[in-house]
């Protein structure tokens, strides 16, 4: 494990966890302190797997568009969805995860009271105003035993966060450039979405909102 020194609880800026339910969480401006390497290491990612539109099974083009890093990569086509050890686009293995992200997944996870989280991808998620992001459960995973650690970064959003089913109540919860959010245990099956982006501009990222999903997909 880690130390928490890059992450520091005491760091300015940063803000006490917000629960959200039983063991779900939002840690407001965790991933400040780091804002401008993060964005170094997305571009280099992508640079080796760029950004693309994926397509449900049934055909629609999604609207985020994503790439992965890790030891696998979720992947989404007429096939169905599933984590493919190599991108589709240029059937080599997908770029390695930095180490500053899985540092910051680990620690933000710890945080949220998830011991030993050790992410093996990370989806990487661009949404430009106007895309958004279903309600859906992340149930292509091996295990629901690890937690997922989702970082907002550029423009703000609104997350969506349901119950065990589509139907349940959903609270709408503003995210902001930094802020992460982590959900396991209990709630690791809850249904989750982003609202429809607005327009907007943001220093670092400029009209986009970049969103950064850790999870353990296997074994």
């Amino acid at each position: 494990m880690t130390s928490l020194s890059l992450f520091d609880a005491n760091e300015p800026g940063l803000s006490a966890a917000v629960p959200l339910a039983e063991q779900s969480f939002v840690l407001p401006g965790f991933a400040l302190p780091h804002a401008k390497t993060l964005f170094d290491l997305v571009m280099g990612i992508a640079a080796q797997a760029p950004f693309r539109t994926q397509y449900t099974p049934g055909g629609k083009p999604m609207s985020a568009r994503q790439t992965s890093c890790g030891a696998c990569g979720w992947v989404s086509d007429r096939k169905g969805y599933r984590y493919a050890d190599c991108d589709p686009l240029t059937d080599k293995p997908w770029p390695v995860m930095p180490i500053l992200f899985a540092e910051l997944a680990r620690e933000a996870a710890l945080r949220a009271g998830f011991n030993h989280f050790q992410p093996d991808t990370c989806l990487l998620n661009v949404y430009e105003p106007g895309s958004r992001m279903g309600l859906h459960q992340d149930r292509d995973e091996a295990s629901f035993v690890f937690p997922i650690v989702s970082v907002s970064l550029g423009l703000p959003a609104v997350f969506q966060f349901g119950g065990a089913q589509r139907s349940d109540t959903v609270q709408r919860v503003p995210l902001q450039h930094g802020d992460v959010v982590v959900w396991g245990g209990a709630d690791r099956l809850r249904f989750h979405g982003v609202q429809t982006v607005k327009a907007g501009q943001h220093d670092l990222w400029g009209a986009q909102r970049l969103n950064l999903t850790f999870r353990r997909a296997r074994l």
